[in-house]
């Protein structure tokens, strides 16, 4: 489309094209990212009066819509275009506006001339190229449905399986032989010897059960069946044991894509969990807001929670009580010697409200103790991991007493160790990036080189390309973490093809059509998290204290600022102290809009107040600058900042105090991967203004249930806001009817129950087809671990030699 579209431009606009083209040579950046290019040629329409319907209908504004990037170089440029989600086109335009296709290969060599980093004369760079081991595996083709991984693989592999009805009943047969619990066989037993045998004893054993009250207890007729060949797994009433086994004779019978789901979502064949998340302060009190510790302890632990409840219920409904099965479910985290008043150091830590949750903490190998006793910083974690996974895989055996079912990993690091774990333990992996980085920090593979003394991100890239491309299936909490936007790059996307200078090329870095991608949102912790209209549940003691707080408690211990006027409307924010949290640039909003400051006040609860408490060099930084933007503008009087941690109720409180007063959340950060803060408020009641980047456009529909802001235009982003008090003030039902809206929104859409019954049939189901497919990664593994260690173990032992002199 990009090059008809250039052809038609030449065609019909070339002067156009040619005027365009002048002033990209006159820009400032010879690297131009979408907003520029856009704001480029708004000033172009202006400046030679183009009108409405030729900024968006001509030739040249098409193309412009498609262009994601822009990249001068001499007298050509490099238009890099975006026509269709997931795929990219590049194209060479010279001053004669000749135009050239480019390939993959010239266009990361042109981003190294960019850096002056393109060394031909000295030889090639390696290639990263991971398409061929995806050419052999099924792949969606439309993206509509990327990230509907499992319902396409069922569809695919069920069409082949049950072309050929024989090996289909053989690779049948052979997984439930499969299943024990301890050694003690599931489902079948000796006495059903082939599937011809396991499709009469099916059909005599619902025979039996049909004659049975509904409500009979399993134990009941336990030996019956088992005499059949039947043992525990089908069911825990007669009703269950029938439901099951006439699922079964149907798939058998004939069988299509949804009866495979609906049977293999039923077997019981996970009941081990490790959940791995190793860095930063992970506990269950007082470390919320410490450095690299947020959103990513809080959905662990409620993803924990709810799923050995599932878990439970599963065993439960499976009836297997009877046999002693109980569920486990293990978070793998990192013990820190120095624990600072933390349970960090306590090796294991139940797991609130569960029977059989737990943190097991392992320690660091003691390298240097000056690191390893200490909080260590996510983009300094890296040469620790290969370790920490024998000694952790060491500890989960002994807890567990067998290998687990299934590993989850976390983040970049909690991944690659989720990687390291289930290849030496043969065990279905699970991937949850939480945020990739490399979406974050513009140009941070570009500028690796001058980047990496503190963000270390040669070790976190490679370390991303190689547990996205190892695990059996990856769960988004949005479609748009995987593809983006009609108008913007997905954080998976990213990984498709970038160079890092001088180090190598990804010239195919992951496959997005792949059907492991599979869009799973988070839930909403419901006992933390509720409408501030439920006061039967609110604890009045709590209220109190946190009203007085925020409001008007004087302590300069953990408060700045003082309220003239408490009763203006709040805006309110809570997240850590980092650039990307932009909790600093909220305070600039709020300082250049006189409206807001004379409508509402600003609280904000964020890190620390001091600059000596933090042992975090962007926090520190992000202390210094809000101090600066409150002594710029002069916020005195109009600016609450909480240096506080809370607990998990009272941070569900503190929202529902801000909605008491008719106050508003917004969430500036410049990059969301999903937003847990976003659904928090708004199940609160609070109306909510989060950034248009990220996780946040999935969850908000806007000025529906929420509002969207560009946090990067902090004028448009207070007119917004004043628009929003405006109305509530001159209609008081409009901040309930939003209010009310948001509530619903997270209600039917966002909770742990819905995500963990997704989680574990996606586990059952990959599981099943790994086993029937019989599909060989072992080339894919081998070229991985290739890459771990010829790659990211030497830079790994770099940075522990660099470690050991601190």
């Amino acid at each position: 489309m990009s090059a008809e579209l250039i052809q038609n431009a030449i065609a019909e606009e070339k002067n156009d094209l040619r005027s365009f083209i002048s002033e990209l040579r006159h820009h400032e950046n010879r690297y131009l990212l979408r907003n520029d290019i856009l704001n480029v040629y708004k000033e172009y329409c202006a400046k030679y009066q183009k009108g409405e319907e030729y900024y968006n209908s001509s030739n040249l504004g098409k193309l412009i819509y498609y262009t994601q990037e822009i990249i001068r170089e001499d007298g050509s440029i490099y238009l890099i275009s975006r026509s269709k989600i997931a795929s990219q086109e590049v194209y060479r335009i010279t001053e004669e506006l000749n135009v050239e296709l480019l390939n993959v290969q010239e266009l990361l060599d042109v981003r190294d001339r960019f850096v002056n980093r393109y060394h031909p004369n000295e030889g090639d760079m390696l290639e990263l190229d991971f398409q061929p081991f995806y050419d052999y595996t099924p792949t969606i083709r439309d993206p509509k449905n990327i990230g509907k991984g499992v319902e396409f693989l069922n569809r695919y592999l069920s069409s082949k399986l049950f072309q050929d009805p024989k090996q289909w009943l053989e690779s049948l047969f052979d997984f439930l032989r499969l299943h024990k619990y301890d050694n003690t066989p599931l489902l079948i037993n000796g006495r059903i010897q082939s599937q011809q045998q396991l499709s009469e004893k099916i059909k005599k054993a619902l025979t039996f059960v049909a004659d049975l009250d509904s409500e009979e207890p399993y134990e009941k007729f336990r030996f019956v069946l088992q005499l059949m060949g039947l043992e525990a797994g089908w069911g825990n009433t007669a009703g269950r044991v029938k439901e099951t086994l006439e699922i079964l004779d149907e798939l058998i019978d004939s069988p299509d894509h949804q009866t495979l789901e609906a049977f293999i979502s039923r077997i019981p064949m996970v009941f081990r969990i490790v959940l791995v998340s190793p860095h930063g302060w992970f506990g269950q009190e007082g470390v919320l807001g410490r450095p690299d510790t947020g959103g990513q302890v809080v959905y662990v632990l409620d993803q924990a929670k709810s799923l050995e409840k599932q878990l439970q219920e599963d065993v439960t409904l499976a009836g297997l009580d009877i046999l002693g099965v109980k569920p486990k479910v293990i978070i793998l985290t990192r013990l820190i010697p120095n624990s600072d008043g933390t349970l960090c150091n306590q090796r294991l830590e139940k797991v609130h409200d569960t029977d059989n949750a737990w943190i097991l903490r392992v320690p660091l190998r003691e390298f240097n103790p000056n690191m390893t006793q200490n909080w260590i910083s996510r983009f300094e974690f890296w040469p620790y991991l290969e370790t920490y996974a024998i000694d952790a895989e060491r500890e989960l055996l002994a807890e567990f007493q067998s290998a687990p079912d299934l590993i989850v990993g976390n983040y970049s690091d909690g991944n690659l160790v989720a990687f390291l774990l289930a290849r030496r333990l043969k065990v279905t992996q699970c991937n949850i990036a939480h945020a990739l980085e490399k979406s974050k920090y513009l140009f941070s593979n570009l500028y690796w080189q001058e980047l990496d003394d503190k963000y270390h991100f040669s070790l976190q890239f490679t370390a991303d390309l190689i547990a996205m491309n190892a695990a059996n299936f990856i769960i988004s909490s949005t479609y748009q973490e995987i593809v983006g936007t009609p108008d913007s790059v997905g954080q998976y996307e990213s990984y498709q093809c970038f160079t890092m200078p001088e180090l190598y090329h990804v010239v195919s870095g992951v496959e997005l059509f792949s059907p492991k991608f599979n869009v799973v949102p988070p839930g909403v912790n419901e006992k933390a998290y509720f409408p501030y209209s439920r006061t039967e549940d609110r604890i009045i003691g709590d209220r109190t204290q946190l009203e007085e707080l925020l409001f008007t408690l004087e302590d300069p211990n953990q408060i700045f600022g003082t309220l003239d006027d408490p009763t203006k409307r709040p805006i309110f924010s809570m997240a850590r102290l980092d650039r990307i949290k932009n909790m600093t640039g909220l305070a600039e909003c709020f300082g250049k809009s006189p409206a807001l400051q004379e409508h509402c006040n600003l609280i904000l609860v964020a890190g620390k107040l001091r600059v000596e408490e933090s042992g975090d060099n962007e926090e520190r930084d992000e202390i210094e600058k809000l101090y600066r933007v409150i002594e710029q503008y002069n916020l005195y009087g109009k600016i609450r900042w909480l240096g506080v941690r809370l607990t998990k109720s009272q941070s569900g409180e503190i929202y529902r105090v801000i909605a008491d007063h008719q106050g508003i959340f917004v969430q500036p950060a410049l990059f969301e991967a999903f937003g847990l803060t976003v659904l928090e408020a708004m199940i609160s009641g609070l109306p909510t203004f989060a950034t248009q980047f990220g996780g946040p456009l999935e969850i908000i529909q806007d000025k529906v249930n929420g509002f969207y802001i560009n946090p990067t235009n902090l004028e448009e982003t207070a007119e917004k806001i004043v628009e929003f008090v405006t109305k509530c003030e001159q209609n008081p039902n409009y901040w309930y009817e939003i209010s009310t809206r948001g509530i619903d929104r997270v209600c039917s859409s966002y909770t742990w129950k819905i995500h963990t019954t997704k989680l574990l049939t996606l586990a059952r189901i990959y599981g099943f087809w790994n086993f029937s497919s019989k599909e060989n990664r072992e080339d894919l593994l081998r070229y991985i671990e290739a890459l771990f260690y010829l790659i990211y173990k030497p830079r790994a032992q770099a940075l522990l030699a660099e470690h050991s002199h601190r």
